[in-house]
């Protein structure tokens, strides 16, 4: 089953990640986990800006038009799925410095993994209050740290004191890969293809 190691990462994260390890699946496992995991967000997301809307303040919720709901978030899944294959492009290329050679597939598994429950934060934006989804994303961005600094020194085969500069590197480098995609979006919506919301 591709998800199969959903649960394990929540109910014992140490432990799933040398079930991980251990069975190093392929890339195209690594794959699929990312493409249907980051179906979560999108389209929550496109049902929650069509169908309930957002409320900014007082007023009306903002709901957007399928056509550009589909635009906004058919592009959010490419940015989602192409920023954990960054991610493990950054990690794989940095791990010759802390004295690991995984291969790309382990790296990718390493973000893939880390990166599951940012993705099931998606899920909040069936209850579209801007505070909730904070509160979730931030709950969820908490633990997909935690899970980065549990799972490297298992992945990667380091100790844990290398495991955990190593593991900061690599936080660095997707706060850095979230601050382009938010960038790219601006530009994008600046240029002239902002969203299109119903009256």
């Amino acid at each position: 089953m591709i998800l199969n190691h959903l649960w394990g990462l929540y109910a014992h994260p140490v432990e799933e990640w040398h079930t991980i390890d251990n069975r190093h699946e392929s890339f195209k496992y690594s794959m699929s986990h990312i493409m249907i995991i980051a179906l979560i967000p999108a389209i929550c997301g496109y049902f929650s800006a069509t169908e309930l809307g957002w409320s900014i303040g007082a007023g009306e919720p903002l709901r957007m038009t399928s056509d550009a709901a589909l635009i906004v978030f058919s592009g959010t899944y490419v940015a989602l799925i192409g920023g954990v294959f960054m991610l493990g492009y950054l990690a794989h290329w940095m791990a010759h410095t802390f004295g690991a050679e995984p291969t790309y597939t382990q790296t990718l598994e390493l973000a893939a993994y880390t990166a599951t429950p940012l993705y099931m934060a998606g899920f909040a934006a069936l209850y579209p209050e801007v505070w909730f989804v904070m509160c979730v994303g931030l709950a969820a961005l908490t633990y997909s740290v935690y899970l980065l600094y549990a799972g490297v020194p298992i992945l990667m085969h380091i100790p844990e004191e290398r495991g955990f500069i190593y593991a900061s590197s690599v936080v660095t480098c997707g706060l850095i890969l979230l601050v382009c995609i938010m960038t790219a979006f601006a530009m994008f919506w600046s240029s002239g293809y902002a969203p299109v919301f119903r009256h």
